[in-house]
């Protein structure tokens, strides 16, 4: 059975179930809704708190109002509570357009990464254990609770699409967790490789060798030192940095 759109579901979410809190035992439409309304400065600062997601145990239908274990389609009229349903995550929602939910054919989940991810990550991405468990390394809020968009990046860390594109709008293109180049750069090393090619070192400088740790492969490598950039022989990345150079430590510096 569907329901109307305009019969269940809050603000946060398009479904067709409300949860009851495990810390309070209130009825809510979902967690967003709880935790804004009971972490809020009108709530004493002693009784303030945000709900344990994982712990959300009973659901109730918004058709007919029967309260039940969490599970996809309710065990009263049989209406779906939510086009999308993640067991694991306890999540229902049924806006099938969103980046990390939709229709089950379209996302899968990720047991080591520990969220639901578009089916175009399925057998590409790199699997980070906890990726969605942690704070985006921008701007500080814990990803698995954000209704922000999230972007995964080659590496498999995670971050919130707005603060990836604030980065790349101050020329920040590497992850800020490991260092590895957050986009293609294909394009911007061939830039890289003309300016070097146009930019000969002075005879004294021709000869002198560093060493370097790629930060895309993870290779170390002895290379010809270069003002603007050292490009990895291995994998012709430029995010680079200097790791020794003449016999002595040198500080690190990262092309990206």
């Amino acid at each position: 059975m569907e329901l109307e759109s305009e019969q269940h579901g809050c603000e946060h979410y398009t479904r067709g179930c409300r949860i009851r809190a495990p810390c309070c035992g209130e009825v809510f439409g979902c967690r967003h809704c709880h935790n804004e309304a009971k972490n809020s400065l009108e709530i004493h600062l002693n009784d303030r708190h945000e709900i344990p997601r994982h712990e959300i145990k009973k659901v109730i239908c918004s058709l007919c109002d029967k309260e039940q274990d969490v599970q996809q389609y309710c065990s009263g009229c049989g209406a779906c509570m939510g086009k999308y349903f993640c067991e694991k995550c306890n999540f229902f929602d049924d806006d099938v357009s969103k980046n990390q939910t939709g229709g089950v054919d379209k996302f899968f989940h990720c047991d080591k990464c520990g969220c639901c991810y578009s089916n175009v990550l399925r057998d590409s991405h790199h699997c980070v254990e906890g990726a969605m468990h942690h704070n985006c390394p921008v701007c500080f809020e814990y990803l698995f609770d954000s209704t922000k968009d999230i972007s995964v990046l080659h590496c498999g860390h995670t971050i919130h699409l707005e603060c990836l594109n604030e980065m790349r709008a101050h020329h920040h293109f590497a992850c800020p967790v490991c260092s590895r180049s957050a986009c293609d750069m294909s394009d911007a090393w061939k830039k890289l490789d003309e300016e070097v090619a146009a930019t000969p070192m002075p005879e004294f400088y021709q000869k002198k060798m560093i060493w370097i740790l790629c930060n895309d492969c993870g290779a170390t490598s002895n290379v010809n030192f270069h003002v603007l950039a050292q490009k990895c022989p291995g994998c012709s990345s430029y995010n680079t940095r200097e790791t020794r150079g003449c016999g002595r430590p040198a500080a690190a510096r990262s092309t990206v």
